[in-house]
């Protein structure tokens, strides 16, 4: 959904409730869980080193579970205070271009790991009415040399016809965001 203006909290209520009882925009619902490419989507994966120690991991899981990574001016998921459980419905939002935009996401599945790598995270998958197609997780691990891992995969492709047909400029948004969420994740796990 795109708009002239920011949505009302009225507006976003609205509308992810009506995306939430849709079926996911895409068949391979899941799919991030194996790291491999996906036909016919663009694979992205992105890591940064937050530090080491339990500290650190616990403060990034901390940032993950309350969106932190979205948390970047210009991008954010509504609402903040949304529970990351698995059918958890979200709405991103961003402001580019002058223009407002809504895309609905559910959480697909959550990962809480002890061993043998200490992982939390979760996947999310567009709904109908979001620009982009596809999924994304987004996970911390900390190793048995103590680093602290943020770790972001996702398979996409456009969904919006707007956003088929910027399609360069739809890419750099992404990797804008990608670059962003890593340098928020490590700042957060800094604190």
């Amino acid at each position: 959904m795109f708009l002239l203006h920011k949505p009302t909290a009225e507006t976003i209520r609205q509308f992810i409730g009506a995306q939430e009882t849709l079926p996911f925009a895409y068949a391979e619902v899941g799919a991030t869980r194996q790291e491999t490419s996906v036909a016919g989507y663009t694979v992205d994966h992105n890591r940064i080193c937050l530090g080491d120690g339990e500290q650190t991991y616990q403060r990034a899981r901390k940032a993950l579970q309350s969106w932190q990574q979205f948390d970047l001016g210009w991008v954010t998921v509504v609402p903040s205070s949304a529970n990351v459980a698995v059918g958890t419905t979200v709405a991103v939002q961003a402001h580019t271009f002058g223009f407002w935009s809504l895309s609905a996401a559910r959480i697909v599945y959550v990962i809480d790991e002890p061993a043998p790598v200490k992982r939390f995270g979760f996947a999310y998958g567009t709904l109908p009415d979001h620009v982009e197609c596809g999924e994304e997780r987004f996970s911390i691990e900390s190793h048995d040399d103590g680093s602290v891992w943020y770790d972001i995969f996702a398979f996409s492709r456009p969904q919006h016809p707007a956003v088929r047909a910027a399609f360069p400029i739809t890419r750099r948004l992404q990797k804008r965001f990608v670059r962003e969420s890593l340098e928020v994740m490590k700042a957060a796990a800094q604190r």
